[in-house]
């Protein structure tokens, strides 16, 4: 964790911005990084205890968490396979074409045809079918929902706040505010369970990426209480504990905004830190018009979680070059 003091001076300065603090969780190492890796940890780990030879989640073409699923999986010793959602031969690259290095099974299904949908009814016909076909030839597979977003998923961000909360003790800082891209909801579980556990000071911010809110809060509501019981904290979630952001999403998941793509550039021109345009560039789009609205107390400091992402950048170059390009 360490300051963001260039991008606070592009932003108006003391009197205008907050302290900005940034979590660097784009550097978990695995795969190059990412959140996933501190949920894979207790996901992978229950797979071998319960000797699974093959793992199988679930995304999009671009899904961060099915690229590190695929790594975390290998260094476990186990196989992969992939179910993701996608048009007719996608391009073969960015986290796509990590998983082919990582040897993953990719089995396709078209997008569902309603966005705020979390899977469609070719997506669990799909799921089924792998996971039939993989007990008949005689393996035990182990399921990782969508973004790892399982009661035992949610334990790495409840145990992954510890960390921020020590840190943030180590520095003499108390934010006021946490922020962080929110897909699926299972980090937002996990770090909203962590911080009424550890009593941290910040609030729990969201900035959701997709849509499909009502469903999603159920389900991280679901989750964290899961988690809580799992891991014997005597603590509980509830829905007004939940909260998500749903202004920056644009026109729908994977698509970027303008304000997104300024903020690509911002970051990477004040602070030498790299961006994605599905996840942390809309959470951080939501950050800076936070500021620039005059929302946030300049006196205060606030903390925006990075969770990766950013081998999705070179799936999306034509936002920043060529014909078409939304650079300035």
């Amino acid at each position: 964790m360490h300051e963001l003091p260039r991008l606070r001076e592009a932003l108006g300065g003391r009197g205008r911005c907050p302290k900005i603090l940034i979590k660097r969780d784009d550097l978990t190492g695995l795969a190059l990084g990412g959140n996933k890796a501190r949920k894979l940890e207790f996901l992978i780990g229950d797979a071998v205890d319960q000797g699974a030879t093959v793992v199988l989640t679930t995304g999009a073409a671009q899904s961060n968490h099915a690229r590190m699923t695929a790594a975390a999986a290998r260094a476990a010793g186990l196989h992969v396979h992939l179910v993701l959602t996608a048009d007719a031969n996608p391009p073969v690259q960015g986290n796509l074409l990590l998983d082919k290095l990582f040897g993953a099974v990719i089995h396709y299904v078209p997008p569902p045809a309603d966005p705020t949908l979390a899977t469609s009814e070719e997506e669990e016909a799909k799921v089924a079918e792998v996971l039939d076909a993989l007990r008949a030839a005689g393996e035990r597979p182990y399921e990782i929902p969508v973004g790892g977003s399982s009661g035992v998923g949610v334990l790495g961000y409840t145990h992954g706040t510890r960390e921020i909360v020590d840190q943030l003790s180590t520095m003499d800082e108390r934010p006021a505010r946490l922020y962080f891209a929110s897909g699926s909801r299972g980090t937002q579980a996990g770090l909203t369970l962590g911080a009424t556990w550890c009593e941290a000071s910040y609030a729990v911010y969201g900035v959701a990426v997709s849509g499909g809110e009502s469903f999603k809060r159920e389900r991280a509501l679901r989750i964290a209480n899961e988690a809580a019981r799992l891991a014997d904290i005597d603590v509980r979630v509830t829905r007004d504990d939940l909260v998500t952001d749903q202004g920056y999403i644009g026109e729908g998941y994977g698509i970027a905004t303008p304000g997104c793509v300024e903020a690509i550039h911002l970051l990477a021109e004040t602070e030498g830190v790299l961006l994605d345009p599905v996840y942390t560039a809309k959470a951080m789009a939501c950050l800076i018009d936070h500021v620039r609205t005059e929302a946030l107390d300049p006196a205060s400091t606030i903390v925006f979680l990075h969770t990766g992402g950013v081998p999705a950048l070179f799936a999306h170059a034509s936002l920043f070059h060529g014909e078409g390009s939304r650079v300035p």
